[in-house]
């Protein structure tokens, strides 16, 4: 029998991870507050940077940008460790292991057995933490999953050393030690600031919230760009990115607003409720966007009125969000 874990379902895999972590290590801050401590909210859409020959869209950072970030705001000093040896990196993480520590990992979803078939794909940035092992299985806190699961010793090492890109060479990372009083609301005011800069004044145009203005400039003009065939495609891509994988645009803005609710009350700042409520409804606002896109993928539309409608949506939400950063940065 595996020893016990506070394993939580959570909406993200990389901040469910730092939160399992550091609840094992007795510090419980929930998965919101530290997705916003972390400045977990993002755009880009990159045209030049292609993943299966569609144009990159994210709606977060570069992955273990949060976990950093939470760390540097928190002053919690994280152990990484990255391993050219296979052997090396699962006994290193044996030996934490053996001696009651818990640790994350970043893995490739495609060796991992107990996703469904249809939900295993060449995804190398997937966090989870592992928390002990008997005989060949480890048992596993997979933040995406409403119950522990377990892996074999050798699909967890393909998993770990998978190859292409964001490859995560053995990718290990655990808390050394965690402060006793964490000033919480430092850490908000900070990365509250961070995240406003970073949206409103992107010194490029792929990024923030130029960056969404670009991606509604370019959905126009897709169909011309690509081809009725593959511009539906590149609509199926962005709605997935955002709705199905790392839970994406819309749900990253309900993240968010979690956060601003809670940090209102650490802060006692009202403000931040009210920006929580703008938030929400921003987030309704790209699912609107996921609703028409995914409406046309089903039903083959290659209608310019449909690419029109779909560009305007995004449009809507720029403006939105832009109202959003600057009222965070003048009430923070």
């Amino acid at each position: 029998m595996p020893r016990d874990f506070d394993h939580r379902h959570s909406g993200h895999c990389e901040t469910g991870t730092v939160s399992a972590l550091f609840r094992d290590c007795g510090m419980d801050i929930s998965e919101a507050l530290l997705f916003g401590i972390g400045g977990g909210l993002f755009f880009v859409h990159l045209p030049f940077l292609k993943m299966g020959d569609i144009p990159l869209t994210a709606y977060r950072d570069a992955p273990g940008t949060i976990i950093k970030n939470v760390c540097k705001r928190l002053k919690i000093p994280m152990k990484y460790r990255k391993f050219r040896s296979e052997k090396e990196g699962m006994d290193v993480m044996d030996e934490m292991l053996s001696s009651g520590n818990a640790v994350g990992l970043r893995t490739s979803v495609y060796y991992l057995p107990y996703f469904p078939p249809d939900m295993r794909f060449q995804f190398n940035a997937h966090h989870l933490v592992v928390f002990d092992r008997e005989d060949d299985d480890y048992f596993i806190s997979d933040p995406v999953f409403d119950h522990i699961v377990t892996c074999s010793y050798d699909d967890l090492r393909r998993s770990r050393f998978a190859k292409g890109t964001f490859a995560p060479k053995g990718y290990m990372f655990y808390p050394s030690s965690l402060p006793q009083n964490p000033d919480l609301s430092g850490a908000i005011r900070k990365s509250i600031a961070y995240m406003s800069k970073r949206m409103l004044y992107a010194p490029i145009p792929f990024i923030g919230i130029r960056g969404i203005r670009y991606l509604s400039k370019r959905v126009r003009k897709w169909p011309a760009l690509f081809g009725s065939e593959k511009a539906l495609v590149n609509v199926g891509t962005v709605v997935r990115m955002q709705e199905e994988i790392g839970t994406g645009g819309a749900g990253f803005r309900y993240m968010y607003t979690a956060f601003l609710q809670e940090a209102a009350e650490i802060t006692r700042n009202k403000a931040l409720s009210e920006a929580s409520q703008m938030m929400a409804e921003t987030g309704d606002k790209w699912r609107e966007f996921a609703v028409i896109g995914a409406r046309m993928c089903k039903t083959n539309d290659h209608s310019q009125e449909s690419y029109n409608a779909l560009s305007d949506k995004i449009m809507e939400v720029s403006k939105r969000e832009e109202e959003i950063y600057r009222f965070l940065k003048k009430n923070i």
